[in-house]
């Protein structure tokens, strides 16, 4: 996975030392993130659906068993991402499928950027004043690198990029 600037040692160890306070309550914290983002971006909710049934509230979804699955997967693919940051390319073919199965439920590659911010959101409110300029900059790095190769799973996504 090409990261156009990779992560230095510092950087890494910033990710791992932040996520370890955040991963033990993996649905918690999810909860602060997908909240952020349905605050951000509401026109999002309808993107959940489960057995054809449409959420009238992102309350309502926030709290459906099956949506708090989706926040285990998510919350994994994160721990995933940083339990390989010295390769993060043998992850490759998983983001891009990844990526592909977004694109095929109406996922909007714009939306990524917003999901981003709902994840430093959630980390800014998990960590409190251990949420530093440096995690924050790791945090992107790592995330921009992670929808990078999410995105090359997009078919409509031009070779090269």
């Amino acid at each position: 996975m090409e990261s156009g600037m990779p992560l230095s040692g510092g950087q890494r160890a910033l990710i791992r030392e932040s996520w370890q306070r955040v991963s033990g309550s993996p649905v918690q914290h999810g909860l602060v993130l997908f909240t952020r983002l349905f605050d951000l971006d509401p026109d999002l909710l309808p993107l959940f659906q489960y057995n054809c049934k449409q959420f009238s509230s992102p309350q309502e979804c926030l709290s459906a068993p099956e949506f708090l699955d989706h926040i285990r997967k998510v919350m994994m693919v994160i721990d995933a991402a940083v339990s390989h940051l010295e390769n993060l390319s043998c992850l490759e073919e998983y983001l891009c499928n990844l990526g592909k199965k977004h694109q095929a439920v109406g996922v909007k590659v714009e939306s990524f950027s917003t999901v981003g911010e709902s994840l430093l959101y959630m980390l800014e409110k998990c960590l409190g004043a251990a949420f530093s300029p440096e995690v924050q900059e790791a945090w992107s790095k790592l995330y921009n690198a992670v929808v990078k190769a999410m995105q090359r799973g997009w078919e409509t996504l031009p070779e090269g990029d």
